[in-house]
């Protein structure tokens, strides 16, 4: 309502657009990504947008998720007939671009786990509108990718979600954005999209994941879950699938919010606040983990531990695929 009345703020447009800018940018990323990390050309964008001079601005990959699951997953996926299933994964506008690295382990580790892997057409999940308060611009994706997948999404065929604050959208706002007449439909496609942690810990508890197939050695893993997983999910089954390697001892931190909140702590305003808030639980339990690896599953989380600590989080979907034997 404000911004009907007031307009919207250029750098609130450009948070909530910013997947736009990087599909502009991701037609030349060795480009785009020289401007984000020279420092006097990142120092004028990040002054430009009011963004915290020491925070990093997220790089892009060398290709999009999309490209390359286009071009490798035919030769990845098992055989017809030999599947266990099939899932769909959701490529969310933050993999797309600049966690793609992890997006491409996510599907190697479920087509080499034995499952069928498709993505479907679908369009972002509108989490950055919806967290900048663009909630009229947020329900036509909502809509839009309602009526591409309300058909095709089933209990059996799931659509697993990488990144926890975009998969859970379909779980927590898709129901209220869109007509009426959909909601009960809504909630239904809802509760078969999964976190891809969901999915492979129900698998393991089935039976149908062989933990023969990973690693011996024993290793530490610090967990810490994210904001959106812990309101709308549970961490548990990051814990479990993290778990499966027979010597993986995993504990969660006890932390809330790591700080970040999405773009929260990018702006200037609030990059104080959000290290103090960092600093209350999760990095001195970062900077105390010895050898431990550290594991997050969200994209905001990872850059916040590395700002904070200096230390690499891995998503757990990269600590699995390293597992693997």
């Amino acid at each position: 309502h404000y911004y009907d009345t007031n307009g919207v703020p250029f750098r609130t447009f450009m948070i909530a657009n910013i997947s736009k800018f990087n599909k502009l940018g991701a037609i030349i990323p060795a480009v785009t990504n020289f401007f984000f990390k020279n420092s006097f050309t990142s120092g004028i964008l990040k002054n430009t947008l009011g963004f915290a001079p020491k925070r990093h601005i997220p790089l892009l990959y060398k290709t999009t998720l999309s490209k390359w699951a286009k071009q490798n997953l035919p030769k990845l996926n098992p055989k017809a007939g030999t599947a266990k299933s099939k899932v769909y994964l959701f490529v969310d506008e933050f993999t797309e671009y600049n966690d793609t690295a992890i997006g491409i382990k996510s599907i190697q580790l479920l087509t080499k786990l034995g499952y069928e892997v498709v993505i479907p057409k679908h369009l972002e999940s509108a989490r950055t509108y919806l967290s900048k308060g663009l909630v009229k611009q947020a329900q036509v994706y909502a809509k839009q990718n309602f009526d591409l997948l309300k058909n095709v999404i089933t209990a059996e065929t799931p659509l697993l979600g990488i990144e926890p604050s975009a998969i859970l959208t379909f779980r927590d706002e898709y129901p209220k954005l869109v007509n009426e007449a959909d909601e009960k439909a809504a909630v239904a496609l809802g509760k078969n999209c999964l976190l891809i942690d969901e999915f492979l810990a129900a698998e393991a508890k089935a039976g149908r994941l062989d933990a023969t197939v990973f690693t011996q050695e024993t290793r530490k893993v610090k967990l810490h879950g994210h904001c959106h997983q812990k309101a709308l999910s549970s961490v548990n089954p990051t814990k479990e699938i993290l778990s499966i390697p027979s010597n993986y001892t995993v504990e969660v931190i006890p932390s809330g919010c790591c700080g970040m909140a999405g773009s929260f702590g990018y702006e200037k305003e609030h990059y104080d606040l959000s290290m103090k808030v960092g600093e209350l639980v999760l990095f001195p339990a970062v900077r105390f983990a010895g050898d431990a690896i550290i594991a997050a599953p969200g994209t905001s989380c990872r850059h916040q531990i590395k700002d904070g600590t200096g230390k690499v989080a891995q998503h757990p979907v990269e600590v699995l695929w390293e597992a693997l034997v």
